[in-house]
């Protein structure tokens, strides 16, 4: 891994992929949503601040445990000056997504325990399968597709 001598304060777009893991690619792709910014030489180099190693760790860390782009967007933004996110900031977010976190567990073993019941009848029926069929409101009074409900 190359080292960044502590006096170079701008990384290129290769130094900061190689630095923190993440593709070339990747790091533009978070520039273009607005997680990252560069500033572009008089060649139109990107070269982006020491800082955004720390915010490209805390935007790969976010995602890794399923926080979508525009949550983690919604974050920074909440920092003052687009300042870089500390561990305090890291310990706040997290907490706040914990809840967001268990709900969606909650919601991925209600599908797998579907999964097996509907792979143990096979049936796929559209008027009872939980997976073809959830939450059906309609279904005990209509018959038949509806997206709406009854018009009086």
């Amino acid at each position: 891994m190359p080292q960044i001598p502590e006096k170079i304060h701008e990384l290129t777009v290769g130094q900061l992929a190689a630095r923190s893991g993440a593709a070339v690619s990747a790091l533009h792709f978070y520039e273009s949503k607005g997680l990252i910014s560069s500033r572009r030489t008089s060649g139109n180099q990107r070269r982006y601040h020491r800082d955004a190693l720390r915010r490209v760790a805390f935007i790969r860390a976010a995602q890794r445990v399923g926080i979508p782009l525009a949550t983690i967007h919604e974050a920074l933004a909440e920092l003052p000056e687009g300042r870089t996110p500390t561990r305090e900031d890291w310990a706040r977010l997290s907490e706040t997504w914990r809840s967001e976190l268990d709900e969606r567990i909650k919601q991925l073993g209600r599908l797998r325990d579907h999964l097996t019941d509907c792979i143990g009848c096979g049936c796929l029926s559209l008027e009872t399968c939980v997976l073809s069929n959830p939450d059906d409101v309609f279904g005990d009074r209509i018959v038949g597709s509806r997206l709406m409900g009854e018009r009086r």
